[in-house]
This record gives structure tokens, C-alpha cells and sequence, in this order.
């Protein structure tokens, strides 16, 4: 444990941001699942909203520097090559 006032400090911000990352990630992970769903159900138009919705999600992630901006290009790319795979 730490003993150091500053140590301590870098601990606790670094367990809030690994938090609000985690939750970032997992609504990132929750619209790619909404997307695939729609997908595999063959509605493309629910898929076409699920796309635009988890674009957005992508875009805040990587804007607030949870995802590297080619990660996130990435991941867009697939998702929207799917979509309009499936159109």
C-alpha cells in the first residue's frame, strides 16, 4: 500500500478513470451487439439505426482517448462493411 499523499492520490484517480473507461467500453461493446443483432435478424433497417447509434458511441470513445483513433476507424469500417454487406 501506499504511504506517500501523492501515491495515494494517483491511485484513486487512476481507479475513477480505469471505472468511467470500463463503463465507455462496454456501451461501446452493447451498440456493436445491437448491430450484430440486426444483422443477424436481417432488419436492415434497424440495422442501419443500430450502425448510426454505436458510430456515435465509437466517436466518444475515441474523442474522450478510450480508443486510438485507428482503432475506432476500425471499427466503424467493419461495422458499416457489414451493414451494407447485408443491404
Amino acid at each position: 500500500m501506499a504511504n506517500i499523499k501523492s501515491a495515494k492520490k494517483r491511485i484513486l484517480v487512476t481507479r475513477t478513470r480505469a471505472n468511467k473507461n470500463k463503463a465507455i467500453r462496454s456501451k461501446v461493446k452493447t451498440a456493436i451487439k445491437k448491430v450484430d443483432a440486426a444483422i443477424a435478424a436481417k432488419d436492415s433497417e434497424a440495422a442501419a439505426i443500430a450502425l448510426k447509434d454505436a458510430i456515435s458511441e465509437i466517436d466518444k470513445a475515441q474523442r474522450k482517448g478510450v480508443f486510438h483513433k485507428n482503432t475506432a476507424s476500425r471499427k466503424i469500417s467493419r461495422l458499416a462493411v457489414a451493414v451494407n454487406k447485408m443491404a
